[in-house]
């Protein structure tokens, strides 16, 4: 093979991906895998994922929130709970070096094809399991969703205004968080299998990622054992980390030590808030925060928000204008970066990690048939 031809294939050219999931923690790992060179072949029940009715917004029947999370794949429907299912899907392990599944708890035990079964038959598989609480437990077998784990988790606890309910964040991060847990424990195992030359279980619950999550909370209340509140858009532990009105748009500050502070107090003409002791030290600007908001929101009352984010990032201060959507994925870095990927007449988000040598490549639309592994000779 070439330095061309591998660079095409990516990463993980010659991995066999046996993707059984539904929904998303499973299939977002299952298109990060294909993403970066794995032959993905997805197995849906005869009805299909349940994500193709996840809409509007709909194509041909099949809603946007599917076509997200099953690009590089080939799909199939195939009845599991059938013995003509069960034969399929063991002669198709066969050939796999990764099996991704996030059924309930049980199920494809019932069925004869659960992992303890098959590690025996195919000692090479590496086997990933997506679950809510993980298979044992005082929750263990539980279904999990991404909302409930945000909950249970303390999420929503820590989410959205102080004197307002709980919020759940905005976007299914948990579920998401979980895919991404899915991909690093499928690689780790691949690694290990070249040592060993056995496969092992890769075990990813939304539980374990939602509480994964709660960094700096935990740590905070691991050290003070203070309950950690809502803080709105602002940092817990650092000032000023926030939205802040200008005199048009608002802008996020993420200023996050003195030097950046007083640039910017430089940059406004408001030398004396980085003199003033109250806000002179990382730590006493995020205790006085309630006085500090404000001060600099009449500094910046006479400049326009995006204007005066670019002219604080130029100094070397974080600062970005919030955005919609719409602004956020037409934007020139957006482009710059390749994270819009046009396929045909699909468009999805491009994949965030980028390799140097062997970078990601997008080679199936979503809802491309197969039925069988790709020979080698044909890969790609």
């Amino acid at each position: 093979m070439t330095t061309t031809q591998a660079a095409q294939a990516g990463a993980l050219q010659g991995i066999k991906v046996l993707d059984l999931s539904r929904i998303l923690g499973g299939p977002l790992c299952g298109q990060i895998l294909g993403d970066h060179g794995a032959d993905v072949l997805k197995v849906e029940p005869p009805q299909g994922d349940d994500t193709r009715s996840w809409g509007p917004p709909f194509r041909e029947g099949v809603a946007s929130y599917y076509l997200g999370l099953n690009r590089n794949k080939r799909v199939q429907f195939m009845d599991l709970a059938s013995a003509e299912g069960q034969a399929q899907v063991r002669a198709l392990m066969a050939q796999a070096d990764v099996v991704v599944e996030n059924f309930k708890t049980g199920t494809m035990e019932k069925w004869g094809i659960g992992y303890e079964q098959m590690q025996q038959q195919f000692p090479h598989l590496v086997w990933c399991r997506v679950t809510g609480f993980g298979a044992d437990g005082p929750l263990g077998s539980l279904p999990g969703y991404d909302a409930a784990i945000q909950a249970m988790a303390g999420l929503m606890s820590i989410n959205g205004e102080a004197d307002r309910d709980p919020l759940r964040v905005g976007l299914p991060v948990v579920d998401m968080v979980t895919g991404l847990n899915a991909v690093i424990g499928v690689l780790l195992a691949l690694h290990e299998r070249g040592r060993s030359g056995l496969g092992q279980l890769v075990d990813a619950s939304l539980y374990d990622a939602g509480i994964s999550l709660l960094h700096p909370h935990a740590a905070n209340w691991f050290m003070n054992g203070k309950i950690p509140g809502r803080s709105g858009n602002a940092h817990p532990n650092i000032y000023p980390y926030d939205v802040v009105n200008t005199g048009k748009a608002p802008i996020f500050l993420a200023v996050g030590n003195d030097r950046q502070f007083r640039l910017m107090c430089q940059h406004l003409g408001q030398e004396a808030l980085a003199d003033d002791t109250r806000f002179a030290t990382a730590g006493q600007r995020s205790i006085n925060r309630d006085v500090l908001k404000p001060l600099l929101e009449k500094a910046f009352a006479a400049h326009d928000g995006v204007q005066l984010a670019q002219d604080l990032m130029a100094i070397g201060v974080p600062a970005a204008p919030v955005l919609n959507v719409e602004q956020a994925l037409q934007a020139p870095h957006t482009a710059h970066r390749e994270m819009v990927v046009k396929m045909g007449d699909y468009t999805g988000l491009g994949a965030p990690v980028k390799l140097s040598r062997t970078p990601a490549s997008y080679r199936f639309a979503p809802l491309s048939e197969g039925t069988a592994f790709l020979d080698a000779a044909n890969d790609h």
